[in-house]
């Protein structure tokens, strides 16, 4: 894909189940491993996979050398070989479907059939990959889950130890806790050796809080062979978040923000002003982090990465193409609306979660505040601020995705693919953890 990282000196290596959009998948190239297989079965995914680099594999069975294609299979996952590539991966990535787990799914959990954990431990097993990275909803692990959550982290934990198709999940992980028991006392691991365990690690993020211009509340699962000796407790100090509201609060009134900002006007500053909280309960660690990005900071240009973003659409709500700003997807689109519990996102602040949805989402999370007023008399003072739809490329920037980054399909489809991804800056931080993790291992 375009987004690998450039050093290969070291070759590391990914296989990527789920792939979607390619959100992780950057991630993951990013932090330097090379791809040796996508997974994906959305068909506008695969093509978005696809313009971006990725080779449909076809039927045979082929590793890739560096600096070549990288192999898509398309269709479903539980169809898919992968033992021809044991021993040769280090990172197994992928965000299984959330649908199962999601507060706005039906959240059947471990009976809904689109639960792919399985399918996970089953790679894991066929590959032998020396770490796993897994993103899944928070909603994994609210209280009437929260049980299914700890058995996934032992199956990832113990995934040689095969449920049998006859048992319920409680009964074995009944099996789990007790092979669990016995092997921290020392009493053996049986038929099982070392590189077949995992020491595993979840940890609940906001990506707000690594410098995603979004609150988004995740979980993110890491898995590490055991046989490599990995500093869990290490890794666990390198994903420390890095950006808080508390010093998004404090950039904006030592005047550092709206400094950053100099076109906003003095009616946006002053109602983004008078709407901070009077006092912030600081966390530890709060005076040293940085500030948390908001959506303006997306619209123009994280850290100088990309353009501005015009913002000014009002003539172009007419769904066609338009280049505006240099880059495409930036399209507008009639029709936004704001009522009770449909609110829109505010530019200086983080955005909401990205949904998978063209508009109509639940919450407003389409839908954008502008600086621009508009008269009004039926509201205090006579004038609102006017709203519309995101664009694609607007909720691409609060994804982290790079605008070179090519997303096919209509919009519903490349809103989809953003909805479902993972922010590339927030895999990128677990990936690199990971990737630093396994040098540190691979030096003792």
């Amino acid at each position: 894909m375009s987004e690998q990282h450039e050093d290969r000196s070291l070759d590391r290596t990914a296989v990527e189940l789920f792939a979607g959009g390619g959100g992780l998948a950057m991630a993951v190239g990013r932090a330097g491993f090379r791809p040796l297989l996508f997974s994906e079965f959305a068909k506008r995914a695969c093509e978005t996979l696809e313009a971006n680099g990725a080779k449909e594999r076809g039927q045979e069975e082929w590793v890739p050398e560096p600096g070549g294609p990288w192999p898509l299979v398309s269709g479903d996952v539980r169809d898919l070989d992968m033992r021809y590539l044991c021993g040769r991966v280090d990172v197994l990535a992928g965000g299984p479907p959330c649908q199962p787990f999601s507060l706005g799914g039906v959240a059947k959990g471990d009976e809904d059939k689109r639960n792919m954990f399985p399918e996970m431990f089953r790679a894991v097993r066929e590959i032998q990959p020396k770490a796993v990275i897994c993103e899944n909803v928070v909603g994994l692990r609210r209280k009437s889950f929260e049980p299914y959550f700890q058995y996934i982290l032992r199956e990832l934990s113990y995934p040689y130890l095969k449920r049998d198709p006859d048992t319920t999940w409680q009964e074995h992980d009944a099996l789990l806790r007790a092979y669990d028991a016995k092997v921290r006392a020392g009493r053996g691991s049986g038929a099982f050796q070392e590189h077949e365990f995992y020491d595993v690690v979840a940890t609940n993020v906001n990506a707000a809080d690594y410098g995603v211009p979004q609150v988004r509340n995740r979980v993110i699962i890491v898995a590490f062979r055991r046989d490599l000796g990995v500093d869990i407790d290490e890794f666990k100090r390198s994903v420390r978040r890095t950006h808080s509201y508390a010093a998004l609060v404090r950039s904006m009134r030592e005047g550092h923000y709206w400094k950053r900002h100099g076109s906003v006007p003095q009616h946006v500053q002053d109602r983004v002003m008078a709407g901070l909280p009077k006092q912030l309960s600081l966390e530890a660690g709060d005076e040293s982090l940085l500030p948390w990005r908001t959506f303006r900071d997306a619209l123009a240009g994280l850290d100088g990465e990309e353009p501005a973003l015009p913002l000014d659409l009002w003539d172009y709500l007419d769904r066609k193409e338009q280049y505006l700003g240099g880059v495409t997807n930036h399209i507008g689109w009639p029709g936004a609306r704001i009522y009770k519990g449909h609110t829109p996102n505010e530019l200086d602040r983080p955005a909401k979660t990205v949904k998978a949805g063209v508009h109509g989402v639940p919450g407003g999370e389409s839908v954008l505040l502008t600086d621009d007023l508009e008269p009004d008399p039926s509201v205090p003072g006579g004038w609102r601020y006017r709203h519309r739809y995101m664009t694609v490329r607007e909720t691409a920037r609060v994804m982290t995705f790079p605008d070179r980054w090519v997303l096919e399909g209509p919009r519903g489809e490349q809103m989809r693919q953003l909805g479902n991804a993972v922010p590339v800056r927030l895999g990128e931080v677990f990936a690199k953890a990971v990737a630093k993790a396994l040098d540190n291992a691979g030096r003792q």
